[in-house]
């Protein structure tokens, strides 16, 4: 898999997946049969996590090929990154809370050594080893296997959930603050109270074709307990009057503005935003390289519109003492930046399928789907 394409690649391989093997998607999506065989999975989601590719492009282009019904399952995956980050934007308090709890573990599993021979790969499961080793090397895994890798690490190696979502982030090529938070919440059991993952040795076997022995697992284990729970509160997403002739700032998870709901409109000048540093999580040097590469990417094909663009450090957005917009970059370490630095001049740009779909997640994934027709349908 090589992940450092460009946009025009990026759709090309979408394309491919959905006139080829999405059919099939539904009967052998859960099989995780090496990092050589994706044709299973469409691999889509660095590009998604960073805009390359926008949600709404993946879901218009499956449904002119593909009846709902018929591509369904698919159409749902796509929504769950959707809800997601509705769902952790109506209750922010669970990121904020995150973050705060990471600053205790790192203290008290500094040189814990059930934690070095998880994230170093030497454990006792040979599974679990290998896992380590191709997130690192790839910065990617099947999802059915990041489920695998959560629950083992929960309940069999009985470390933080916490401390696996942050490895998770740091590596991954796809790493998005809600998807994998909550993901993780939820196979310990905190994002359903009461309700956990547990990976077992015959669905690990089954669905990775059997290319694994000793994989000894603890399979009597309670959820972890939910300390906290958080309600929905209300946000208000409205789009202020867009002013032309004003600076635009765009962040790594927006990264295709030609394909956004703006493209439309006027600005001054766009300034790419770029955020090695000023993280509570540092990342993996192969994610900065891909992330700089999207930027790099998107600053191309800026210039060959003629629009007057710039890749500045996060640092610059301080000193810009005018009004300017920012399409929204959705909780996480660009926000919370923007925030801890009390830099009001920023007037946010939401995009119309968050406008319309966070209103639906409030409650779990299984009421949010029903609306998902009609979420198409505002969109289309």
């Amino acid at each position: 898999m090589n992940f450092f394409i460009s946009r025009k690649k990026s759709l090309e391989n979408m394309e491919k997946f959905i006139d080829g093997n999405l059919k099939e998607y539904s009967k052998t999506r859960n099989f995780d049969l090496g990092p050589k065989k994706r044709e299973n999975t469409s691999c889509l989601s660095p590009f998604i996590t960073h805009g390359i590719i926008n949600e709404k492009e993946v879901i218009n282009k499956v449904l002119k090929k593909y009846l709902f019904n018929n591509c369904e399952k698919f159409v749902q995956e796509v929504f769950w990154r959707i809800y997601w980050k509705g769902w952790l934007e109506l209750r922010p308090d669970v990121w904020k809370d995150y973050i705060l709890k990471l600053d205790n573990l790192h203290v008290e599993y500094k040189d814990n050594s059930n934690l070095e021979n998880a994230i170093n790969g030497n454990t006792s499961i040979d599974c679990f080893n290998e896992w380590v080793n191709e997130l690192k090397d790839t910065g990617y895994l099947h999802n059915h296997t990041r489920m695998w890798f959560a629950s083992i690490w929960i309940f069999t190696l009985k470390l933080p959930w916490e401390l696996g979502a942050e490895f998770f982030l740091k590596n991954l090529y796809d790493g998005d603050v809600a998807s994998n938070t909550l993901g993780w919440r939820w196979v310990a059991g905190v994002q359903t109270p009461g309700k956990h993952y547990l990976a077992s040795e015959w669905n690990i076997k089954k669905f990775t074709n059997n290319r694994f022995n000793n994989i000894k697992l603890n399979d009597s284990v309670t959820p972890i307990p939910s300390e906290k729970k958080y309600f929905a509160k209300e946000k208000n997403i409205a789009n202020p009057q867009i002013e032309n002739n004003k600076i635009l700032l765009i962040f790594d998870n927006s990264l295709s503005f030609e394909a956004s709901d703006f493209n439309k409109f006027k600005f001054q000048k766009i300034f790419l935003v770029n955020n090695e540093k000023k993280r509570k999580i540092l990342l993996n040097p192969n994610v900065i390289k891909l992330k700089n590469f999207f930027l790099k990417d998107q600053l191309e094909r800026l210039n060959e519109n003629s629009i007057n663009c710039e890749i500045i450090d996060i640092n610059d957005i301080k000193n810009l003492k005018e009004d300017v917009y920012c399409l929204y970059p959705k909780i996480g370490e660009n926000l919370d930046f923007i925030y801890n630095n009390k830099i009001q001049n920023i007037k946010f740009l939401y995009r119309k399928i968050d406008q319309i779909s966070w209103k639906f997640c409030n409650k779990g994934f299984f009421n949010f789907k029903n609306y998902i027709p009609k979420i198409i349908e505002s969109i289309s």
